[in-house]
């Protein structure tokens, strides 16, 4: 797998993207023709109502599904097109995640759930461990090291989350409904923690939300309307 370079712009390139399920004898058309660029350092916020599509879009552009026409690009890689070990290879050195569940281990202390980026990238264990506290540490977790997902709260389990999503510096996280969980000061916090990352370190965050609250997070808006991009919005640009 070829580096992403640090220099494209935009690192992603969603180019006549078509999504369709069959459903009996029908067709249910999820996205009809999106062409969409995300630039690198961007928090881009993909906004829709249930049925909009937004959870079908984030699955192409994380390389969940197979579109039925068009192509995903990340990085100048066509990750539409690779095969799922290829996807998985990539996924782990160039994607993270952030879920609305969380997706902890419940058999895994927070230290180690935060440490499997590391895990899977081969390196050692006491360095991955080493790395993972200190990620703990720096989202106000350090007394919870050795804590088990079901000894947390919802808040302390989303902000492990954070940290395992961006401990191993990927390109691109993909935070899907990542305060969906959460009360309303939790979610303010979530929020400034996952934007004060992605500044720090310069990553892409691609948003996917129903909540108009989160577009004052995102540098932009994408709206989707059944299937389709309605709006694109630029709200401010960082300098970078």
């Amino acid at each position: 797998m070829k580096e992403l370079s640090r220099r494209a712009r935009p690192i992603i390139e969603v180019k006549g993207l078509r999504k369709e399920y069959p459903l009996g004898d029908e067709t249910v058309v999820a996205l009809k023709h999106i062409d969409l660029q995300i630039m690198r350092g961007e928090i881009c916020c993909i906004f829709g109502t249930s049925g909009s599509g937004k959870s079908t879009l984030l699955n192409q552009l994380a390389g969940m599904e197979k579109p039925t026409r068009g192509e995903v690009r990340i990085g100048g890689v066509p990750i539409s097109r690779l095969n799922e070990e290829q996807l998985a290879a990539f996924r782990q050195k160039h994607l993270g995640f952030v879920f609305q569940a969380y997706n902890l281990l419940p058999g895994l202390t927070a230290t180690e759930n935060v440490a499997m980026p590391l895990l899977f990238r081969g390196v050692p264990p006491a360095q991955r461990e080493a790395a993972a506290r200190k990620m703990l540490c720096r989202v106000g977790l350090s007394h919870r090291l050795d804590h088990y997902p079901g000894q947390m709260s919802g808040g302390q389990q989303q902000r492990a989350g954070i940290a395992r999503a961006f401990l191993a510096r990927p390109d691109v996280v993909f935070a899907d409904e990542p305060t969906g969980n959460l009360d309303s000061k939790t979610t303010v916090e979530v929020m400034q923690m996952i934007c004060g990352f992605a500044r720090d370190f310069h990553q892409t965050i691609v948003l996917v939300t129903h909540d108009p609250e989160m577009a004052k997070y995102a540098d932009r808006i994408v709206k989707l309307i059944d299937g389709e991009i309605v709006s694109d919005e630029v709200i401010r640009r960082e300098n970078t």
